[in-house]
Order: C-alpha cells, then structure tokens, then sequence
C-alpha cells in the first residue's frame, strides 16, 4: 500500500511539473530571448525546464511524511490508515506543494529577468542616446 502511494505521489507530481513546465515555455522563451538576444536563451530555456521539474518532483513527494508510514509501528495499523481519505488528501498535497516550490522557482526567475530586462533597456536607451548625437551624413 505504501509503495502505492510512493508510486502515485510521484506520477502526480511529475504531471503536474511536465504541465507547468509546458504551459511556461513560452513565455519563459520570450523572455530569455529579449534578455540573452543568443542562440544560448534555447539552452536556458532546457535548463529552467528540467529545474521546474526537479523542484515540482522533490516538493511535491514529501517522502519525510511519507516515512511515518514505514516508522516501527507501521504494521496493519498504519497500513489500515492509507483510507480513500487518506489518498485523496496525499494527492491533493502533492500537487499544492509542487505547484508551490514551482511557483518559487519562477518567482526568483521572474525577479532576476525583470532585473536584467531593466539593465538591458538602459543600456539601449543610453545606445539609442549616443547614436542620436552623431550626425549621420558627415563623412570625411
């Protein structure tokens, strides 16, 4: 029964980060190709996705709380414990928890790309400044 609800823990919580780390692509793919403005932005883009899914898979098995299942009394009486209710609420946790730690994740992404999409524009508003000040048909 424990291994059951291992095995089920983890396929949710893998979908539910496949399917946020589909539902992102694109925007993620827009930013990073207005910050980086490089053919390495794919390779970031590859990098956040497989950092949603390890941080959706690893926050969403809470294996401490599942070890109480295996502690030494986890004989019938707690295997007697793993109820519908009991499963329906480990699900329910599961994909609240990865969606959190997914959440996190791009959080501090978020952060960080509107602090480098603020240095970027700067940077092209002081480009377009200095380019303003050349005359364009003097040649000598």
């Amino acid at each position: 029964m424990f291994l059951g609800l291992l095995f089920a823990t983890v396929v949710v919580a893998f979908a539910v980060s496949a399917l946020t780390a589909w539902a992102f692509t694109k925007p993620l793919d827009t930013i990073l190709k207005r910050i980086i403005a490089d053919a390495i932005s794919s390779a970031w883009l590859r990098y956040l996705q497989f950092a949603i899914l390890v941080v959706g898979i690893s926050s969403g098995v809470r294996v401490h709380d599942l070890e109480r299942y295996l502690g030494p009394g986890a004989g019938s009486a707690q295997t007697s414990g793993l109820s519908l209710d009991r499963w329906v609420w480990e699900i329910y946790q599961t994909t609240i928890e990865s969606l959190l730690g997914i959440a996190w994740v791009l959080l501090v992404f978020f952060v960080f790309a509107l602090i480098a999409y603020v240095i970027v524009r700067i940077g092209e508003m002081r480009s377009e400044q200095s380019n303003a000040g050349e005359p364009s048909g003097s040649k000598e």
